[in-house]
């Protein structure tokens, strides 16, 4: 009876997990904070951040919307660095968790300086292409990489440590040969 009372007890918390677990509810939503405005040829670009203003290795999620919507059309964006990399054009796709426009999710640029992002747009009207001219993006926050990696080091320093200790004094003792 004990039995029957336990698996029916486990079986419910399964059940109502598996019921309660929802997808659409894991992800928070895109909630965008600040636009700026890119024409393309014949098309308008809304670039939307989720974070502004933009400071570098911050992970933020950046939209791209034409108006009329995406349907019908694709494209292509190139990041360019400050001192004029130009990176390798990437397509615009679905942002995924906002599926109804283009964008990227989790994103970080990783230099300050004044970005640029360029856009080429393929639709009904053509092929169009544009710029965002200027993007600044303002220093990383908190203290430096360095300093950052050397804190958090420190505790597998001390465990490290702690295992030598550890395997000195229970090692056992070599016997010479006889």
């Amino acid at each position: 009876m004990k039995l029957r009372k336990g698996f029916a007890v486990i079986t419910a918390v399964a059940g109502l997990t598996v019921a309660s677990a929802s997808p659409a509810l894991a992800y928070e939503p895109v909630n965008i904070v600040h636009t700026e405005h890119v024409r393309a040829g014949p098309y308008v670009l809304t670039v939307g951040f989720s974070t502004w203003p933009v400071r570098a290795e911050q992970s933020l999620d950046f939209t791209f919307i034409p108006d009329g919507g995406i349907e019908g059309k694709s494209g292509l964006v190139t990041k360019v660095n400050p001192k004029g990399a130009v990176n390798r054009p990437q397509p615009l796709v679905r942002h995924p968790r906002k599926l109804d426009v283009w964008g990227w999710d989790i994103k970080s640029l990783p230099s300050d300086g004044d970005w640029q992002l360029r856009f080429q747009v393929d639709g009904p009207a053509g092929r169009g292409t544009g710029a965002l001219p200027v993007l600044p993006v303002l220093e990383q926050p908190g203290p430096p990489m360095g300093l950052s990696w050397g804190i958090s080091t420190i505790p597998l320093l001390a465990l490290i440590a702690f295992l030598a200790v550890a395997w000195r004094r229970t090692r056992p003792a070599l016997k010479p040969a006889t």
